[in-house]
């Protein structure tokens, strides 16, 4: 029987205006499927034209101006419903879906699509399940030991994947699809008798005990708590979004 790690995987990422999944815009967005190691996937991307500045620094990491945006980018709202409407499909495929920092990725999806179409990824999701693979919190947990960053560059790195054009989409996609795979035959033994969907759920519970006393510094360097949800954050209620 095919492990989950040698068989059809897909992978979702988004580029930003920041780092604040309540607030912040999708600029670019691409999903890569892949129905085996080595074969070539099949790639879409989006661009958006977010409505909103672009700051330099989000330009300084993925080289989207806001002029190029508004150029060639597409109003959010049908490509929010693109998004969605492709990840429903993996959903209903059956295929697992790898999202690096899921919380972030995934929540912020979430938010433009409340903000655009007064709908949310749960309703899309509502008649099928995502199985969501996040190469941070698996790396986390089965590599607990390991000192230093855990960003995707560094999981490249680490488990001998290519990455070329890191902070695109596409190409980081690809790399944490391909880190995924590799996580898998790193760690046989630890999970190749689990299914994608046993997998959802243990991450979910790893998430929350990698979080527990774990703190990130804001903007203005105060400490805030990590969230323990994953691979999605409840919404915000009404009064305080």
């Amino acid at each position: 029987m095919t492990s989950w790690f040698e068989g059809p995987l897909a992978a979702f990422d988004t580029e930003t205006t920041g780092v604040d999944a309540e607030t912040d815009r999708i600029v670019s967005a691409a999903l890569v499927v892949q129905d085996a190691p080595g074969l070539r996937p099949r790639v879409t991307r989006w661009l958006v034209n977010p409505g909103v500045p672009v700051p330099e620094a989000a330009t300084a990491v993925h080289g989207l101006t806001e002029q190029h945006l508004q150029r060639h980018g597409r109003w959010p709202a049908p490509v929010l419903y693109e998004m969605a409407e492709a990840l429903s499909e993996q959903a209903r495929a059956g295929r697992p879906l790898v999202v690096m920092n899921a919380p972030f990725c995934l929540t912020l999806l979430d938010r433009e699509l409340r903000r655009h179409r007064a709908s949310s990824l749960g309703r899309w999701l509502e008649r099928t399940s995502l199985h969501v693979l996040d190469p941070l919190v698996l790396d986390k947990h089965l590599d607990r030991c390991r000192t230093g960053r855990r960003t995707l560059t560094e999981l490249c790195a680490h488990y001998g994947v290519e990455a070329a054009g890191a902070h695109e989409a596409v190409a980081d996609a690809q790399a944490a699809l391909e880190v995924v795979r590799a996580v898998g035959r790193r760690f046989p033994a630890r999970l190749e008798r689990l299914s994608a969907a046993e997998l959802h759920t243990l991450q979910a519970v790893w998430h929350a005990g990698q979080a527990r006393g774990q703190v990130w510094f804001a903007l203005n360097g105060a400490e805030e708590a990590v969230d323990p949800a994953w691979p999605l954050r409840p919404g915000l209620p009404a009064a305080a979004a």
